[in-house]
């Protein structure tokens, strides 16, 4: 099975990212999305691991899907 892409971002009212829709249609939590992505069942994503060692998105990839509020 291909792993998964996040085609659109879902966002709170000051504009931080709370959810994803992927490619199959499936609305998930950031934090979901985050650890799917690190278990590899999201593609197409960019990770960062700063010096405090929390794995974060790299929101850069995001700018050019759609979102929703």
């Amino acid at each position: 099975m291909a792993a998964e892409e996040i085609v659109s971002v879902y966002r709170n009212y000051s504009g931080d990212i709370i959810s994803f829709q992927t490619s199959q249609g499936r609305i998930i939590s950031y934090r979901k999305a985050l650890l799917e992505a690190v278990d590899e069942k999201i593609s197409g994503v960019l990770l960062l691991e700063p010096e405090n060692g929390n794995i974060l998105f790299d929101h850069t990839i995001f700018e050019d899907l759609p979102s929703y509020y």
